[in-house]
């Protein structure tokens, strides 16, 4: 029987929609009002007519066309390298037979429990050490590569690529990597398209890593924490901050509304085969 969704589904969709919207718009109200409007109690609750007032005056505060160049290097970077290095781990803990296999994949999800801030210290003596701090290689090394996007890939691969393919691959005379390419590369690109946004989110909204890895340098995260330190008094000046956090929000969704085609696709696929 064909059922459509009840009400009670259609309201719980709508109220995680809004919520999710929500923060986005509160950073819109409040980056559109002057400092004093927002820091009013209580808070405006529409729009005012500052927004492009603020967004000039963060252009003349920060760096930030800079600041944003160097986000979407490294986050593009760090996407790619993601993406591409994890479904070649990923096919092959999938797909290929070799001694300690099992073994290996299980350290890899077991280093998926390690906290992150863990290892801030012991990157920031290996960067020193290599002399690159205060550099973009630095902020984009820890994340070329990612448990997390090893394990995805795997769990993915281990039914869109049915074992039929690669041998008939194989008996063609394709090398392992052709095979990889030619075979598991198309299967995989919904998975692939979808680790690419999470990471590239991932690396531009990353605060504590590029804080630590720069000095002179800047990412776009730290530009807009520059914004809180501007204001004079003991009043932040949110209106400040949040205009320039909804500015950095901006390639986000722009990103999101060309790939979303992919990610529904790879969201679609993955629920067919579970």
């Amino acid at each position: 029987m064909n059922r459509r969704p009840g009400f009670v589904v259609y309201g719980l969709l709508a109220a995680f929609v809004i919520g999710s919207a929500l923060p986005l718009y509160w950073s819109f109200v409040i980056g559109s009002h002057t400092k004093e409007e927002g820091n009013q109690i209580p808070p405006p609750l529409l729009p005012g007519g500052h927004f492009l007032d603020n967004a000039k005056r963060v252009l003349d505060t920060t760096e930030f066309w800079s600041a944003m160049l160097n986000s979407l290097v490294v986050s593009t970077a760090c996407g790619l390298s993601v993406a591409f290095v994890s479904t070649l781990a990923g096919y092959a803990f999938a797909k290929l037979r070799f001694r300690g296999s099992n073994l290996l994949m299980g350290f890899v999800v077991m280093t998926m429990a390690v906290p992150t801030q863990l290892a801030i210290v012991p990157l920031f003596i290996l960067m020193r050490d290599y002399r690159l701090l205060d550099t973009l290689v630095a902020v984009a090394l820890p994340t070329l590569v990612t448990a997390f996007g090893v394990f995805f890939m795997r769990q993915y691969l281990v039914d869109a690529v049915p074992d039929e393919l690669i041998e008939a691959a194989r008996m063609d005379g394709c090398t392992m990597f052709r095979t990889f390419l030619t075979v598991a590369v198309p299967a995989a690109r919904p998975a692939m398209a979808i680790l690419f946004l999470f990471t590239f989110m991932m690396v531009w909204t990353d605060y504590m890593w590029p804080l630590v890895a720069l000095q002179e340098t800047e990412t776009l995260q730290i530009a807009l924490d520059r914004l809180a330190l501007t204001g004079q008094g003991q009043t932040t000046d949110y209106a400040l901050v949040l205009a320039g956090a909804g500015m950095a929000t901006v390639p986000l969704l722009i990103l999101f509304a060309l790939s979303g085609r992919h990610l529904v696709a790879g969201i679609m696929q993955g629920a067919v085969k579970g």
